[in-house]
C-alpha cells in the first residue's frame, strides 16, 4: 500500500527535480537501474540527471566488479561506493544539473534532489551522510535494518549550503511483477522484502545454495562445521546447536501433556541471515 501511495507522491514530486540519486545495494549488482524496471518513472528520468550510488559495498565480493555502468548514459553518471561517494555527490549533481536543460525550474536557485531505490537500499541513510559532511547536522530520517522505515515522501530537506541543495527522502518502491523467482529471492536476502513474506526456512536454503555455488564457504568456519554441506537442514541442526536456539513444545501422550525442547530451526534460520546480512559470513555478491 505505502509503495502505491509513495510512487503516486514521486511522480507528483518529478516535476520539480532537477536531479534524481539512485541508491542501490552492491551485492545485487545486475539489477541496475531500478529505473529502467519502473515504467511509471521512465519518462521523468529521461529529461533529467540521473546518479548511480552503489552502497553496502563492504558486503559484496571484491572479486566481482559491480556493473556500475550499466546505468550511465546521456546525463547520468555512476558514482562509487556510499562511504566515498559522500563528498563527490553534490559537485557531481551540481555540474550535471549546471549542464542539462532546467526547463520550468530555471529561476530558481536552489537544487532539487529526489533520492530512489528498493526498499532498505540505505537512502535515508545517504541523506544523513550528507547533512552530517556539509552541514554538520545530525539526523533529517528515520533508518532502520527492515524495510519500509520510510513509507512517505518527505518534505525537503536541506543538506548542502553553498551551492544550496535540498533532497528528497522517498519510500523504496519494488515493481509491480518481479522478473523471475531468483530475483525476488535476492531482493529478500538483502533486505528488500520482509523475511516472513518469503520465510526464513526458504530463505536460508536459498542462501545456502547460493554460497555453495560461489564457493564462498565462511559458514563452514563461522559455524565450526566439519565440512561444507548442501543439506539447510544439517546446517541449521548445527547453527541452533552452537547458539543455543531451543524451543518448548507441548506433546500429548497417553498420560498427559509433556514439555519437550526441540530446536528451533526458524530462529536457526533467521540467524543465519542475520550473519550474512553482517558480513560474517564473507563478501559475497548474489550475481
Amino acid at each position: 500500500g505505502h509503495m502505491a501511495k509513495g510512487l503516486r507522491q514521486m511522480r507528483g514530486s518529478l516535476r520539480r527535480a532537477d536531479c534524481l540519486v539512485e541508491v542501490h545495494d552492491a551485492r545485487i549488482s545486475s539489477h541496475i537501474p531500478l529505473s529502467g524496471r519502473n515504467p511509471m518513472l521512465q519518462e521523468a528520468l529521461g529529461i533529467r540527471p540521473h546518479v548511480l550510488v552503489l552502497n553496502k559495498m563492504d558486503l559484496a565480493d571484491p572479486r566481482q566488479q559491480p556493473v556500475s555502468t550499466r546505468g550511465a548514459g546521456a546525463g547520468r553518471a555512476p558514482v562509487g561506493p556510499l562511504q566515498d561517494s559522500a563528498r563527490s555527490i553534490v559537485p557531481l549533481v551540481a555540474k550535471l544539473i549546471s549542464s542539462s536543460p532546467r526547463y520550468d525550474r530555471a529561476e530558481n536557485a536552489e537544487y532539487n534532489i529526489m533520492v530512489i531505490g528498493v526498499p532498505n537500499v540505505g537512502k535515508s541513510s545517504l541523506i544523513n551522510s550528507l547533512r552530517r559532511l556539509h552541514l554538520r547536522k545530525g539526523k533529517a530520517t528515520a533508518v532502520g535494518g527492515e524495510p519500509g522505515v520510510t513509507k512517505a515522501v518527505l518534505t525537503r530537506i536541506q543538506v548542502c549550503e553553498t551551492p544550496l541543495m535540498y533532497l528528497v527522502d522517498t519510500p523504496g518502491v519494488l515493481p509491480p511483477k518481479l522478473g523471475d523467482v531468483e530475483t525476488g529471492m535476492k531482493l529478500a536476502l538483502c533486505g528488500a522484502i520482509r523475511d516472513h513474506l518469503v520465510g526464513e526456512d526458504i530463505m536460508a536454503d536459498y542462501l545456502l545454495y547460493t554460497l555453495n555455488r560461489q564457493q564462498q564457504f565462511g559458514y563452514v568456519q563461522h559455524y565450526g562445521l566439519p565440512e561444507a554441506s548442501d543439506d539447510i537442514g544439517h546446517v541449521l541442526k548445527h547453527v541452533a546447536l552452537i547458539l543455543g536456539k531451543t524451543q518448548k513444545v507441548k506433546v500429548l501422550t497417553g498420560t498427559g501433556n509433556v514439555n519437550v525442547t526441540m530446536l528451533n530451526y526458524s530462529a536457526a534460520a533467521y540467524e543465519f541471515l542475520r550473519a550474512f546480512r553482517a558480513g560474517r559470513l564473507g563478501r559475497v555478491t548474489l550475481d
